[in-house]
């Protein structure tokens, strides 16, 4: 493919990653508008936000292999003429069960776009510094689409209603789907003709589903609620048996032995791990400059622009720090980065200012998401063969979206139990609970710095011309 061509399908690629994260966060800015208008429960409101996080998170790996198996850019096209039925139908909804089923519908859409997108990039870029500016990319819109998700969630909800961060998804939808048939390949592996593995697809699909559920549902009922105990065991079993299924069948959906692989299987782990850390900060950010500092919806998000900034400035860059200081220690850089933002954010004092709080380590934060994220996808997805390029975009998607769900949940209900130790009426009191989540979050990162001072990072393309003494051989 020519550079100019390229050039293109990676900004159709990574201007569907930025449309994808963003409408992970552009909800929580709407939804209080569509609970007053529709009269909507809080309970059947949260799951307007929800019901997205649950079908995306369940389908990305059966939509990375069926990238692979039925070919990429169509899985890529069908997802978003997904995005864009169901965002139609969101538009129009005028009921709590509508509006489930359209985010629902949105979140099958974004499923088979976000891993299709991933798999073609890796087709698109062979490993090496073109792959690693190309993940930079995509890193940089990732980042910028969490920030702007706030920002416009305000701007659109404010200026056109609720409505109109579903028809947002309509027109970007189009936008992206018209292209993409003259820019991106087809990009499909070869098939043995054994067929799909229907059974493994139907209990990861179903276990992955439960298990975003229940995290979920304890962000709002509690880890020990019934509801939450009772999906988390039915997650976990059918779970165990995909495993044993996989064992046993002749096309498995995922080949257990890709676990075997000591840089794939860290490196997943890492990725859910920065998002565990992390992604929880722009919801907290937010909260914390609406409710404790008095700004309006649009004001919270604007307050995360400077990160996105940064975001998107480092990303450009980060193929030549890697290059230069090797895999490893980049990634290690950037998780101990995100340690030192978060654990600067939660000295956050409730008679504080924007630039006094937020935006100095807010700015930290903007130089090591993209360290992080990018090298995490590079180790991820090293070394993958054209074959199993959507295996590879499924898992480390998968990994990205339950860390980014586990966090929330987890550094959320942190927040709020200290807060309501601290006194629910105060703003001192939310301001404590704001700032033991970011604890927590630097604790995550700190963890993960020292599990990525042990990776075993791959060796560098020979086209590279070069080695470095943090690499070892990775195990296969």
């Amino acid at each position: 493919m020519a550079a100019a061509k390229s050039g293109w399908a990676l900004a159709l690629l990574a201007g569907t990653q930025f449309v994808l994260i963003l409408d992970t966060s552009v909800i929580n800015v709407a939804a209080p508008s569509m609970g007053r208008e529709l009269d909507i429960s809080p309970a059947a409101l949260s799951w307007v936000a929800n019901a997205y996080l649950v079908s995306f998170g369940g389908l990305l790996l059966l939509s990375g292999r069926a990238a692979d198996l039925l070919g990429r850019r169509r899985v890529f096209v069908s997802g978003l003429a997904v995005l864009i039925l169901a965002s139609l139908f969101g538009t129009f909804a005028n009921s709590a069960a509508l509006l489930i089923a359209a985010r629902t519908l949105q979140g099958v859409g974004a499923a088979m776009a976000a891993a299709s997108a991933l798999a073609l990039l890796l087709m698109l870029f062979e490993d090496g510094p073109g792959r690693h500016r190309a993940l930079g990319v995509f890193a940089a819109m990732a980042g910028a689409g969490g920030a702007a998700g706030t920002v416009l969630g305000g701007v659109l909800t404010s200026w056109f209603g609720w409505e109109s961060t579903f028809a947002m998804n309509v027109v970007a939808g189009l936008v992206l789907m018209v292209p993409a048939f003259r820019l991106l390949p087809e990009g499909r592996a070869e098939r043995d003709g054994r067929g799909i593995d229907l059974p493994g697809a139907v209990t990861v699909t179903t276990g992955l589903a439960l298990l975003a559920y229940a995290v979920v549902s304890a962000g709002e009922a509690g880890w020990d609620a019934p509801q939450t105990l009772g999906t988390a065991a039915g997650a976990v079993l059918l779970l165990t048996a995909f495993v044993l299924i996989e064992r046993r069948a002749a096309a498995p959906l995922v080949p257990l032995d890709v676990f075997k692989r000591h840089t794939l299987r860290s490196a997943n782990i890492l990725a859910a791990m920065w998002q565990m850390s992390l992604f929880p900060m722009f919801f907290l950010v937010s909260l914390y400059l609406q409710n404790v500092l008095g700004y309006d919806a649009v004001g919270g998000g604007l307050g995360l622009l400077p990160l996105s900034i940064t975001v998107v400035l480092v990303a450009g860059s980060a193929d030549r720090l890697i290059g230069r200081f090797g895999l490893r220690t980049v990634m290690c850089a950037g998780f101990v980065l995100i340690a030192v933002g978060m654990a600067w954010m939660s000295r956050l004092s409730a008679d504080g200012s924007f630039v006094s709080e937020v935006l100095f380590p807010s700015l930290v934060l903007g130089v090591a998401l993209p360290l992080a994220s990018i090298t995490t996808q590079v180790a991820a997805t090293a070394g993958t063969g054209d074959e199993e390029s959507g295996l590879a975009s499924g898992l480390v998607n998968t990994s990205l979206q339950f860390g980014s769900v586990i966090g929330l949940a987890a550094l959320s209900g942190i927040a709020a139990a200290r807060t309501g130790a601290a006194g629910k009426e105060s703003a001192a009191a939310l301001t404590e609970g704001i700032g033991a989540a970011f604890l927590a979050g630097a604790v995550i990162a700190v963890i993960a710095a020292l599990v990525a001072a042990r990776l075993r990072t791959p060796a560098p393309p020979a086209e590279t011309g070069s080695t470095r003494a943090d690499t070892a051989p990775a195990t296969h």
